[in-house]
C-alpha cells in the first residue's frame, strides 16, 4: 500500500516490527518504510497521529525518531515549522508527564536538537530558540513529574551543546557551544544547585521514587555542566585521570562559596548509593578545577575545604562499601594530586590526619584485592605522584610519606602473595592473567616502592628466600601436592614481578649507592631462580614464572645495561678495578658487587650473556607457548635496538649460534606443523627483525655471509617450489609460505642500507618472488595467506633511509615496481 494511505494500525505494526520484531526481513522492511516516512510530505501529520492516537509507547517512539531525523537535516525546516514542533512537544510532554521514560527522552532530544541548530536564528528581532530556558522554568513550578521533565530538558540540552556533530562544520559547533557557555550554562548550574539545596532543606523521603528520580536528574544535570568542554579541547575520556576542568572565570563566585562544596559532601552523606555516587562524580569535577581560577590564598582555602570533605568521608566510610561510591572516591583522591602540589597539600591543617586516613584506606583496599580491582589504579596514581613530588617540596611541614609509602608497598606485596592461595583453591580468575592491569599497577608501584627502599628490600629478600626454599622442598618432595606447587609457583611469579618493579624504580626516584647494592641482592635471587627453573626444563616449567622473569630481565636491562652504563661511565671488569673507577660509576659497581660474589656476574657483558642464554633456552623449550615466545622475542627485539648493545651481543656464543641455526630443528616455533596456530606465526617477524640487526653489525658487503644466513629460507623456498610443481600437500605449502612471508618482512624491516637491501632483493628476484605471486593467485580469498605476503611487499616498497635509491645503471627499481604492480593486479582480479 502506498505510504500516504497507511493507517494508524499499519503504522503501529511497523513500529512493532522495527523495535521488538525478531524477523530480520520484517525489520529491514520497517527501516525502509521509516526512511520513506521521513521523506514523505505527510511525515509531520503522521508523527502527530502517532503521538496523539498511538496505543503503544513504540508508536510514540517512532514519531520522536522521525522528528529527530527531520529536524537534523542539513537543509533545515522553515523556522516557523521548527518553533511549532518545539512548542507542540513541550505542550505534549507537559500534558502527559507519565509517558514511558524512553519516549520522554526521545522527545526531549528533539527539543535539544532544534534549540542547538537554531541557537543563532532570529525572528522578529528575537533569538527565539533561546527561550527554552524560560519555558523549562514553568515545568519546575509544577509537580515532581514536571520538575523531572524540566531538568531532563536542561540536561539533554547541555549534553547536545557539548556533542560534536562531525557532519557539520566544527567552527559552527564551537561558536554555538561557546555562546551557550557564556549566556546560559552558569544559570543552569546555579538553578540546579538551588534545586539540590531545596532537596536538602526538607526531610528526604528516600522511599519516594519520584523524589529519588528528581535528585538523580538534577545531579546528572550538574555533572553535565561541570563536564562541559569549556575551551573546545575535546579531551579523550579514556584519559580522565589527567583531566583539568577549565571552569570559566565568571564562575569563580560559585566555587569560592564554601557552601557549594558542602552541598555535595552533604548530599553524599544523605543519599542512597545510586545517588551518592553521582554526588561524588560532581566532587571529582570540583577537585579538577583549574588552578588559575583562584589566587594563592583562595586556592589554599578551596583545597582546605576539599580535604575536610575527604576527612569526613573517611571517618564515616560506610558509603564506600558500595563499588560505585568506592570507585568515584578513588578518582576523587587521584584528582587531588593531579591539580594540587604536594607542597600545597602539606600546608593544609588537616593534612597529617587525612594522609593517615588515606593510607589506611589504601591498605584496606589493597588487602581486599577482589573488590573493585579497577579502582586501585587511582589510589596507586595518587601515591605515585605524591612520592614522585617529594624531591620538589620546599615546605618545612612534614609530608609523612616516608612513614606511609613503605606501608602501602608492603600491603601491595603481601596482599598479592596472599591472593594466590585463594585464587587457586577457589578457582577464581587469576589477576596475573590480566597482564595489562598488572603491568600498569607495577609501573605505578615502582615509584612508591623506592621511598624508604631499605624497608621494601628487606621485606622482599625475606619473602623471596622463604618462598624459594619452600619451592625447592616441593620440587624434591615425592609427596608434593599439585595445588601446593601451583600456589608456590604463583607466589614466586608475583615476587619476581615485584623485584623487577623495584629495580626498575631506580629510574623514577633518587637512588643512593646503598640502594643499588640492594638491587644487586634482589637481582641475585632472581638470576638464581632462572638457573633453577632452566635446569629442570622441560619437566619443571611454569608459564607465569617465565613471563615474570622476562618482566624482570627487561626492567634490569633498562636500569643497569647498555645506555645506562654509558651515562654513568666505563664499566669495571673486575672487582679489583673498583678503586680506579670514576665516582659516577660507583652505582653500577655496587649492583654488580654482590652479583659477582654469588653468580660471577661482574659487569653488563656477563649479564648480556645471561640474557641471551635465557632467550635461546626459551625459544628452544617454549615453542608451543605463544605468550612466552612472544614476550621473549620482544625482549630480544628491545636488546637489538641500541648500537652499543649490538656490538657486545654479536660477540656472545648464544648469538652466534642463533645466526647460524635459525631453523625449526633448534627453535620449534619456526615449524609449520598443525600444532601451531597460523596467528602464532606473527612472532617470526619480530625474531627475524632482531636477528637481522645482529647480522648487520659485521656484515658490510659480504654477500657470502648473507647467503649463509639466508640458507634456511632458501631451503624452504626450494621445498615450496618442488611441492608446487608436484601438486601435493598444498596445505603445508600455504603454511610454509605464510611463515616465509613473515620471516622476510622482518628481515626487510631491519635492512636500512642500500647495500644490504640490494642483497635481499637479488636473493628474492627472479627466483622466489614469482612463488609469492603464485601464492596470491592460488589463495587470493584467504586473508591468513594473502595478508602476510601483501605486508611483505609493502615493506619492500618502503624507501626507508633511501635504501631504494639504486644505481643509475641498475634495473632493480623498475623490476620492483613491475613485481609489485603484478601482485596488486593478481590480487584484485
Amino acid at each position: 500500500m502506498a505510504l500516504h494511505f497507511q493507517s494508524l494500525a499499519e503504522l503501529e505494526v511497523l513500529c512493532t516490527h522495527l523495535y521488538i520484531g525478531t524477523d530480520l526481513t520484517q525489520r529491514i522492511e520497517a527501516e525502509k518504510a521509516l526512511l520513506e516516512l521521513i521523506d514523505s510530505p505527510e511525515c509531520l501529520s503522521k508523527c502527530q497521529l502517532l503521538l496523539e492516537q498511538g496505543t503503544t509507547s513504540y508508536a510514540q517512539l517512532l514519531a520522536a525518531t522521525c522528528l529527530s531525523k527531520l529536524v537534523s537535516r542539513v537543509n533545515p525546516l522553515p523556522i516557523e515549522q521548527r518553533i511549532d514542533i518545539r512548542n507542540y512537544i513541550l505542550n505534549y510532554v507537559a500534558s502527559q508527564p507519565k509517558l514511558a521514560p524512553f519516549v520522554i527522552q526521545a522527545l526531549i532530544q528533539v527539543i535539544a536538537k532544534i534549540t542547538k541548530l537554531g541557537w543563532f536564528e532570529v525572528q522578529k528581532d528575537q533569538l527565539v530558540f533561546r527561550e527554552i530556558i524560560a519555558d523549562v522554568k514553568k515545568f519546575l513550578q509544577g509537580t515532581v513529574e514536571h520538575c523531572i521533565i524540566g531538568v531532563m530538558i536542561l540536561s539533554e540540552l547541555t549534553q547536545e551543546m557539548n556533542l560534536v556533530d562531525y557532519s557539520r562544520p566544527s567552527a559552527k559547533h564551537r561558536k554555538i557551544a561557546t555562546s551557550f557557555r557564556d549566556t546560559s550554562l552558569k544559570d543552569i548550574l546555579v538553578l540546579a544547585c538551588s534545586l539540590l539545596k531545596e532537596v536538602l532543606a526538607k526531610p528526604l523521603n528516600l522511599q519516594d521514587q519520584g523524589q529519588q528520580n528528581l535528585v538523580m536528574q538534577v545531579l546528572k544535570l550538574v555533572l553535565s555542566c561541570l563536564s562541559f568542554d569549556f575551551i573546545g579541547s575535546s579531551a579523550d575520556e579514556s584519559a580522565d585521570d589527567l583531566c583539568t576542568v577549565q571552569i570559566p572565570t565568571t564562575w569563580r563566585t560559585i566555587f569560592l562559596e564554601p557552601e557549594t562544596l558542602d552541598l555535595f559532601f552533604n548530599l553524599y552523606h544523605s543519599l542512597p548509593p545510586l545517588l551518592s555516587q553521582l554526588a561524588l562524580s560532581c566532587l571529582v569535577q570540583f577537585a579538577s578545577t583549574r588552578r588559575s581560577l583562584f589566587s594563592s590564598p583562595e586556592r589554599a582555602k578551596y583545597l582546605g575545604n576539599l580535604i575536610k570533605g575527604v576527612k569526613r568521608i573517611l571517618e564515616n566510610p560506610q558509603g564506600l562499601s558500595d563499588p560505585g561510591n568506592y570507585h568515584e572516591f578513588c578518582r576523587f583522591l587521584a584528582r587531588l594530586k593531579t591539580n594540587y602540589q604536594l607542597g600545597e597539600l602539606v600546608m593544609v591543617k588537616e593534612y597529617p590526619e587525612v594522609i593517615r586516613l588515606i593510607a589506611n584506606f589504601t591498605i584496606t583496599s589493597l588487602q581486599h584485592w577482589e573488590f573493585a580491582p579497577n579502582s586501585v589504579h587511582y589510589l596507586l596514581t595518587l601515591w605515585q605522584r605524591m612520592v614522585a613530588s617529594v624531591p620538589f617540596v620546599k615546605s618545612t611541614e612534614p609530608h609523612l610519606l616516608d612513614t606511609y609509602a613503605p606501608e602501602i608497598t608492603k600491603a601491595f606485596i603481601t596482599s598479592r602473595l596472599e591472593s594466590v592461595a585463594i585464587v587457586v583453591r577457589d578457582n577464581l580468575d587469576d589477576p596475573l592473567d590480566d597482564t595489562a592491569t598488572v603491568f600498569q599497577q607495577l609501573e605505578q608501584l615502582c615509584t612508591v616502592s623506592r621511598c624508604e627502599y631499605e624497608k621494601t628490600c628487606t621485606l622482599l629478600v625475606q619473602l623471596f628466600d622463604q618462598n624459594a626454599q619452600n619451592y625447592q622442598k616441593l620440587l624434591h618432595s615425592a609427596t608434593a601436592v599439585n595445588v601446593d606447587m601451583t600456589i608456590q609457583e604463583g607466589r614466586l611469579a608475583w615476587l619476581v614481578y615485584l623485584v623487577g618493579t623495584v629495580v626498575g624504580g631506580r629510574l623514577t626516584y633518587t637512588s643512593t649507592d646503598e640502594h643499588d647494592a640492594m638491587d644487586g641482592e634482589l637481582s641475585c635471587r632472581v638470576f638464581q631462580l632462572i638457573s633453577l627453573m632452566d635446569a629442570g626444563l622441560p619437566q619443571c616449567s611454569n608459564e607465569k614464572i617465565e613471563l615474570a622473569v622476562l618482566w624482570f630481565l627487561d626492567q634490569f636491562r633498562k636500569t643497569y645495561v647498555g645506555d645506562q652504563l654509558q651515562r654513568t661511565s666505563k664499566v669495571v671488569r673486575l672487582r679489583s678495578d673498583v678503586s680506579r673507577v670514576p665516582e659516577k660509576a660507583w652505582k653500577i659497581v655496587k649492583v654488580y658487587a654482590r652479583m659477582s660474589e654469588v653468580l660471577g656476574i661482574t659487569d653488563d657483558n656477563h649479564v648480556l650473556e645471561t640474557f641471551m642464554t635465557k632467550i635461546v633456552t626459551n625459544l628452544k623449550y617454549w615453542g608451543r607457548c605463544e605468550p612466552v615466545i612472544s614476550r621473549t622475542l620482544q625482549f630480544l627485539n628491545d636488546l637489538s635496538v641500541g648500537y652499543i648493545l649490538l656490538k657486545k651481543l654479536v660477540k656472545i656464543d648464544a648469538v652466534k649460534f642463533m645466526l647460524k641455526n635459525h631453523t625449526s630443528e633448534h627453535f620449534p616455533f619456526l615449524g609449520i606443523s598443525d600444532s601451531y596456530s597460523v596467528s602464532d606465526f606473527r612472532c617470526r617477524t619480530t625474531f627475524y627483525t632482531a636477528l637481522t640487526r645482529l647480522l648487520m653489525v659485521d656484515l658490510g658487503e659480504d654477500e657470502d655471509e648473507f647467503e649463509n644466513f639466508m640458507l634456511p629460507l632458501t631451503v624452504s623456498f626450494e621445498t615450496v617450489l618442488q611441492i608446487f610443481n608436484n601438486n601435493f600437500k598444498q596445505e603445508d605449502v600455504k603454511r610454509m609460505l605464510i611463515g616465509l612471508a613473515r620471516d622476510l618482512r622482518g628481515i626487510a624491516f631491519a635492512l636500512n642500507t642500500k647495500t644490504s637491501y640490494t642483497m635481499l632483493f637479488d636473493w628474492m628476484y627472479p627466483t622466489y618472488l614469482p612463488i609469492l605471486q603464485r601464492a596470491i593467485e592460488q589463495w587470493y580469498g584467504e586473508p591468513e595467506c594473502t595478508t602476510p605476503i601483501l605486508k611483505l611487499m609493502a615493506e619492500l616498497m618502503q624507501n626507508r633511509s633511501q635504501r631504494l635509491n639504486f644505481d643509475v645503471s641498475s634495473p632493480n627499481g623498475i623490476l620492483l615496481f613491475r613485481e609489485a604492480s603484478k601482485m596488486i593486479c593478481t590480487y584484485a582480479i
